[in-house]
């Protein structure tokens, strides 16, 4: 499981040459993990074509149209959940304590709640915990399947190999809550103006975006020690996430 979450997490990172050049190797990694049914695998090898034969420039420019422009297919996991709000801010720092709780840390710009940076993070985890913090995002990771699957994009074929490897499935209620957030096209400017203008979407108090135990409160209680235990100052490891200088659009 750990290198196909490193395979899929480099995947959803920004296109590079060096991507580009490592595609045979992510198929090898693919091929020794063999988690992914055929018609998953299958999905994903379209992508893996894709960025093998297109030019670094369109990918790149596909990627920031998608990614970077767009507010609904945004990687960045608390964006889906917090908008706005204070509750984000205290998340990051949650998330944040965990990746350093596990002797991480991050040498990135990225927030914490990066998906690829996330992904990253749960391929260095026992296979028991990484499926339980990825079962805490699998409603938000449908959603994004079912906006990039409107588009047309082989990218969702991601979102639908991280659904295989999760163990829990998305609950069709809190899906399409988060549903009804708006979802414009990137080139519609003045329709992605407005959809960032958005205060966050609520759902009312007994709405439970992340399964039985939201993301946030799950994080904020795997960095607090036991009662009466004295938790030992972590081995730092450098974890590096490369990231590259991207556009992003207004």
């Amino acid at each position: 499981m750990r290198k196909t979450l490193k395979v899929l997490s480099a995947l959803l990172s920004y296109p590079t040459e060096d991507l580009k050049e490592a595609i045979p190797d992510m198929r090898t990694a693919l091929d020794e993990d063999n988690l992914l049914p055929v018609n998953k695998r299958n999905q994903l090898d379209r992508l893996l074509d894709e960025i093998t034969t297109h030019n670094i420039f369109d990918l790149q420019e596909r990627y920031v149209l998608l990614f970077d422009r767009t507010r609904s297919l945004s990687l960045q996991l608390f964006e889906h959940v917090h908008g706005e709000s204070r509750d984000r801010g205290q998340a990051m720092v949650d998330l944040q304590q965990l990746y350093e709780k596990n002797g991480l840390h991050v040498a990135t710009t990225e927030l914490p709640d990066y998906l690829p940076l996330f992904l990253e993070f749960l391929s260095t985890r026992p296979h028991t915990e990484a499926c339980s913090l990825l079962d805490e995002t699998v409603h938000i990771l449908e959603a994004i399947r079912r906006r990039l699957t409107k588009r047309k994009t082989p990218y969702a074929s991601i979102f639908s190999c991280l659904q295989v490897v999760a163990t829990s499935k998305a609950q069709p209620e809190t899906v399409e809550a988060l549903m009804m957030a708006p979802d414009p096209e990137p080139d519609d400017l003045e329709a992605l103006d407005a959809a960032w203008e958005e205060e966050q979407v609520k759902f009312g108090p007994e709405a439970d975006l992340c399964g039985k135990s939201d993301l946030t409160s799950k994080l904020r209680s795997a960095t607090r020690p036991a009662p009466g235990i004295v938790q030992p100052a972590p081995q730092r490891t450098v974890f590096t996430h490369k990231t590259s200088t991207r556009p992003t659009g207004g």
